[in-house]
């Protein structure tokens, strides 16, 4: 951490005392985080509606009020919709990831897991959050319309409700001009972490992705990627 930087800040909502208290040392030992923790998901939801955080590590599995719906009042909401979201789960089913990411989750990472891993995915999710916006910019085929700066897309006028990664799936492969986007490639310009960690998570937005504006929108390159069929 840069000398006279400020700690970022992240939110543990996490019922589990042993887990949390593991979770909240190894933050705090790493020196560069503010800690905060809760147990319970409502008093956690008021909180971070009152402060957002710089990152939010979710269980999802909470004894008051499901994790998925703190996830989606949080990003219903101007102030935490752009908060990153890293689902704790013990949960394993494909269904389980591609609801969470369908209501915005950015990362998912299933129980029990190595805290080098978490730790590698937390550095990930933070510095793609602190980059810049990037400049308006709008694509229109008169079918799909896509205003990255308002971060909205219409499919034949219809408004579309994609998440934060789909959106930002879509736009690079609308910008790769009909090229082939490898697995790998996608992992490391979105994730920001290795091919070898879930690859799985590129698949789940791109059924995700086809469920919202049609599978003809993106082509399966097997073997190799995906590319934008438009």
């Amino acid at each position: 951490m840069k000398t006279g930087a400020a700690p970022q800040r992240i939110v543990v909502v996490e019922d589990d005392e042993d887990l949390a208290f593991t979770l909240t040392y190894n933050l705090k030992k790493d020196g560069r985080y503010e800690i905060e923790r809760f147990a319970g998901g409502l008093v956690a939801l008021d909180s971070l509606l009152a402060r957002p955080p710089d990152l939010v590590i979710l269980d999802l599995n909470l004894p008051d009020v499901d994790g998925l719906t703190i996830c989606r009042e949080l990003k219903k909401h101007e102030e935490t919709r752009r908060v990153p979201i890293l689902m704790l789960t013990a949960r394993a089913e494909e269904r389980d990831k591609l609801l969470g990411f369908e209501l915005g989750a950015d990362d998912y990472v299933t129980k029990p897991f190595s805290m080098k891993e978490l730790m590698a995915r937390i550095g990930a999710q933070l510095r793609r959050s602190a980059l810049p916006q990037a400049p308006d910019d709008v694509y229109d085929d008169g079918h799909l319309r896509i205003d990255r700066a308002r971060h909205t897309v219409e499919s034949d006028g219809v408004p579309v409700h994609l998440t934060k990664k789909e959106f930002d799936l879509l736009w690079l492969l609308i910008r790769s001009g009909g090229r082939v986007v490898s697995r790998e490639t996608i992992l490391s310009r979105l994730w920001d972490y290795a091919a070898d960690i879930e690859t799985r998570t590129v698949d789940v937005h791109i059924r995700s992705l086809r469920k919202k504006i049609g599978d003809q929108v993106v082509d399966t390159v097997v073997g190799v990627g995906y590319k934008f069929a438009r």
